[in-house]
């Protein structure tokens, strides 16, 4: 990987630092309980991995990533969540490689303390993810996201500037984890090709092309939310998004989200710009 690439990513890994407050580096053997903790919260209790997992993970040269509350002055210390003693542990990522389709890291869990959220921790996490891969000459990251979930499809998709592969439906089986519960694990595959245009773009903070297409999906605000306040609703949602995913995949179309939030189904170029049609 060219070099100029790779300490590209690895300052804009560091200015999201700096703007959230924490470092991101790879896990220590004495953080794994931690790291462990970080993802129960998120998921509920035994819904990761085991402590011996991770120290395989950790002793083969997975990312196994924590972000760590600022406790050298190496960071904005005005951006540090004001709650987060020196050294806590806000955040943790755990990525594999894999070769299906070419080789990939495989980023599986990326989670966040909740009294953290909203400092921009998870994206910092996966700007020092994508700096390794790079390091390494892995130039794809892949992972899986509930297609409802607004919130989750912005930040892949315009922020991060991945793209969707591939239409995943119940994926993981019944989960009935604190997030999903007894919901369908319907999944959206994202491909993060790492030095795309896309991804420069959106890294760089331009905004998205107005994508073409005839077809839409609309996103209610706070798809969790409204699992939990009222589960009819939620349920009609998904069936109705099954419907219209299934079509799209079939259709060899992909999901970008338009201006408002919600779902254009399209088979412009991923790397095109506003000027071009396709």
């Amino acid at each position: 990987m060219d070099r100029d690439v790779v300490k590209a990513a690895e300052a804009l890994a560091e200015a999201a630092e700096l703007r959230s407050g924490v470092v991101t580096r790879e896990a220590a053997e004495h953080e794994i309980t931690a790291v462990l903790e970080r993802f129960e919260a998120t998921w509920g209790e035994g819904r990761g991995p085991d402590h011996s997992m991770i120290r395989a993970l950790l002793h083969a040269g997975a990312t196994v990533l924590v972000a760590v509350a600022d406790d050298e002055g190496g960071v904005d210390a005005s951006a540090t969540p004001p709650f987060a003693e020196p050294g806590a542990l806000l955040g943790a990522t755990l990525g594999f490689l894999g070769w299906s389709e070419g080789l990939h890291l495989h980023s599986h869990m990326n989670a966040v303390a909740p009294e953290a959220r909203g400092h921009g921790i998870g994206l910092a996490l996966k700007l020092r993810q994508r700096a390794i891969a790079l390091a390494h000459g892995v130039d794809e990251v892949r992972w899986t996201f509930d297609p409802l979930i607004r919130r989750n499809a912005r930040m892949n998709l315009v922020r991060l500037g991945a793209e969707v592969a591939a239409y995943l439906p119940e994926f993981y089986g019944v989960i009935g984890d604190e997030i999903t519960g007894a919901d369908r694990s319907d999944r959206f595959e994202v491909r993060w090709r790492l030095d795309a245009p896309r991804v420069e773009r959106a890294l760089a903070g331009a905004p998205a092309p107005a994508w073409s297409g005839d077809e839409r999906f609309g996103l209610v605000a706070d798809f969790e939310s409204l699992r939990r306040a009222d589960p009819v609703e939620a349920a009609r949602l998904r069936e109705a998004s099954v419907a219209a995913f299934t079509r799209m995949a079939r259709q060899g179309l992909r999901p970008e989200l338009d201006a408002h939030g919600d779902y254009v189904f399209t088979d412009d170029h991923p790397d095109r710009h506003d000027e071009e049609t396709r």
